[in-house]
Formats: structure tokens, sequence, C-alpha cells
């Protein structure tokens, strides 16, 4: 029996559970409250505007932290407030980071008000405060990925540079159409729930959805606190902290399946080709009898799970199918593999053929010659190809696979080595 290499590393998975929307200083109390390093923290935002009130307060029976900045109002332009981020007294990660988050609001603003003179619906000095500090938490507590849930636009109206304009704020929607985020709108009554700065900072940390997180172990919760108390719900955005093993050995895929009985050898030749330049791990047809007793094909792709929505459309438009089922997140076991390079000579000529080698515990137990190398010198030397990767893989079966190191034919007992 085949047992892979499993060396096992903790992914640590963060969740924010958006159900009263976000803001910077929820954002921010929230990292801080599952985890994130407060003087770090303190310090990175004082540098850039005052030292900030990190308290606990109470939300509808919540207990969570409160970010206070004590910034005055104003309004910066994005180079004013580039050049005060870049001087923050913070890791350069979080430098960069923040950078990136102002990068969405400046664009988002552009895209509502035109040429951006001085950021309109986000306040100078407490949003770099803000950003700073959730971008200093962040990089602090360091998670593998980030999903983020329903994220509460709330509903109503709110008072902007601009007068009364309805929730959301037209620079959160155009912040927020540039990701994957999920959102959910609200009821007059709940007015604004998430901020500009808000969905900038949950846009650029977000890396996945909640599907693609899988399972793990909870390790921590915490609770950020907003401004504004509320009857019908605590404002509070929470954060929960996930651990899980990763395994190297392991992989995640989706499985996109079509069965077509109207088109061509070349068409689905083609169609192979355009899914694995799109990034398809795999792809076969397999050939079968459909309904009515019509010949077709099983059109099977596996691929990343990032790439299935692209893969599927892909699939649909060059085999002209009107459905792509979705097998999604199966687990696929991979061993370690290497490419060796083995040179020979053949034919009086010095040749160097890739082998790619397959490892288990150590052990080499299957080994192939890369087709495009032996293709290119059957053709220079006149040789069939077949001879060619024979001679190639049995050098390779010498070198990895020798007998005295305990090989049995078939079994896949070869040398032992460290892949």
């Amino acid at each position: 029996m085949l047992e892979f290499i499993s060396n096992v590393r903790i992914m640590r998975n963060l969740l924010f559970n958006a159900f009263h929307g976000a803001s910077g200083d929820m954002v921010t109390g929230s990292l801080l409250a599952v985890g994130a390093d407060q003087e770090l923290v303190r310090k990175a935002m004082q540098s850039v505007v005052s030292e900030p009130t990190i308290r606990f307060v109470t939300r509808n029976g919540i207990r969570a932290v409160k970010v206070e900045t004590h910034a005055l109002p104003g309004k910066r332009t994005f180079d004013e407030v580039t050049a005060i981020v870049r001087g923050a007294d913070a890791p350069s990660e979080a430098i960069a980071m923040a950078l990136k988050v102002f990068s969405r609001i400046a664009d988002a603003e552009e895209t509502v008000h035109g040429k951006l003179e001085h950021f309109h619906e986000v306040g100078a000095d407490d949003a770099i405060a803000d950003v700073i500090g959730a971008c200093t938490a962040f990089v602090s507590l360091g998670p593998d990925t980030v999903s983020v849930s329903e994220l509460a636009l709330g509903g109503g109206t709110v008072r902007t540079a601009h007068g009364m304009l309805p929730v959301p704020a037209p620079a959160t929607l155009a912040i927020l159409s540039r990701s994957a985020i999920p959102v959910r709108f609200g009821k007059p009554s709940e007015g604004e729930l998430c901020t500009p700065t808000g969905a900038a900072l949950l846009a650029e940390f977000y890396s996945m959805s909640k599907r693609e997180m899988g399972t793990g172990t909870i390790t921590g919760i915490g609770y950020g606190a907003g401004t504004r108390e509320s009857d019908d719900a605590p404002n509070v955005l929470m954060a929960t902290l996930l651990e899980a093993g990763d395994e190297s050995g392991a992989d995640i895929v989706d499985i996109l399946e079509t069965t077509v009985d109207d088109v061509t050898g070349e068409v689905i030749g083609n169609a192979t080709q355009v899914l694995m330049d799109l990034g398809a791990r795999d792809v076969s047809a397999v050939p079968s009898v459909m309904k009515k007793g019509r010949a077709g094909y099983l059109i099977r792709v596996i691929c990343r799970v990032e790439d299935s929505e692209a893969l599927a459309k892909a699939m649909a438009l060059e085999l002209g199918t009107l459905g792509v089922r979705c097998i999604p997140s199966v687990h696929r076991f991979i061993a370690d593999r290497t490419v060796e390079t083995i040179s020979i000579d053949i034919a009086g000529t010095k040749q160097e053929i890739p082998v790619k080698c397959g490892w288990t515990d150590g052990q080499c137990y299957t080994l192939k010659a890369e087709f495009d190398t032996v293709r290119e010198i059957s053709h220079s030397l006149g040789i069939p190809a077949r001879e060619i990767a024979a001679i190639a893989e049995e050098h390779a079966r010498k070198k990895f696979m020798p007998a005295d190191a305990g090989e049995d034919h078939g079994t896949g007992k070869g040398t032992h080595r460290q892949p």
C-alpha cells in the first residue's frame, strides 16, 4: 500500500464575521481582541497621529475592544496620506499593506468623483491611524488565509461631503465591487454599517471564500466595537482564528464535468489545450454511451479551487455545453516529485534528459522521461522516441532505484532519498 509523505504544518485561518458591518476601528479592535500585538499597534498608530485609547466596552452584552484614534478632522491629499504612512513606526509589511488599502480607497473615490484632489468620504488622520493600526495588527497576527462572511452594508441614508446619499456610500460600493466579498443590503432603519475604510481593509485582507477554508480548531475569538449603540444587534465585528493541519502531501482541487455528444475530436483536442493553458491541472475525455444510445464523451477537468469558475466558463464556450457540474473541494493525495537530469550517450552524442521522479517515504517508486525533450532528440537523431525514453528511464532506474537498495520491480522499494 502506498503511503504518501505527510509533512504537517499548522495553518492559521482568520474569519471575519461582519454581521453588523465593519469600520476601521472595528477591524483593528477585532484583531487586537483575537490576539494581535497591542503594543506594536499602539506604537504604530501613535507614530502617525497620537497615542490611541484601547479599552474594553460592552455592546448589547458583548464585550469588545474599542479603539479611539483621537485624531482631529480635516482633509488630506493622496500624496500627503502616503507620505505619512511611509513614515509610520510599523513593520514594512504593514506599511506596504496600508499603502494598498489607501490605493483602493483612492481608486474608488476617483471612480465616483473624478480626479482626486483630496479624499472625500474618508476622514484624514483618523483613517490613517485606523488603517496603519489594522495592518500592523494583521501582520503581527500572521494568518495564512482570510475569509469574510456576508458583509452587512446597512440601509437608509448617510450624510457625506456631498450631502445626503443612500447607504452604502458610493465609495464603499466601488471598493466592494472590486473584491469577491459577499455582501448583504439592509433595512433603512439600520443606517450605515460598513464604511469605506472598513470595506477597503477587509478587501485587502480577503484571500479566500468561506467554502474554501475547510475545517479547523477554533483557537481564538474576538470582537471589535463600533462607536454607535444599536438596539437590533451588537455593533461589533467578530474575528475567529482557526488552526488546521496542512499536509504537503495533500492537495485540494475542484472537479468539473460535462458530457458532450455533438463535437468533433478536433474540438475536444483544442478545448483540452485551452483549458490547460488556463491553469487546469488535468483534462480528460472519457468515451461514454449517452441517452438514446448516442456515443459521446465525459469531459473531466481537475483544477485549483480558485480557477474553477473561469475554467467552467471556458468549458461552456469551447464545447458548447449548457451545464458544467462542479464537485468542490476534493482532497487529492499527491506524492513528492522531483525532476532529475540524466546525462547519457545516444548514437555517439551526449544528451541530457529530464526525468520526473515520484517519491514516498524517501524512496523513488516511479519515474518517467520528459517527453518534450525525448521528442526533440528523436527528431534530431532519427531514433524512435520510445527507444530514447527507455534508455533514459533505464539509466535513471539504475541511479535512483538500484537493486542493492531493495528494489523489487513493481513495488516501488528503491533508493532512499530526501527529495
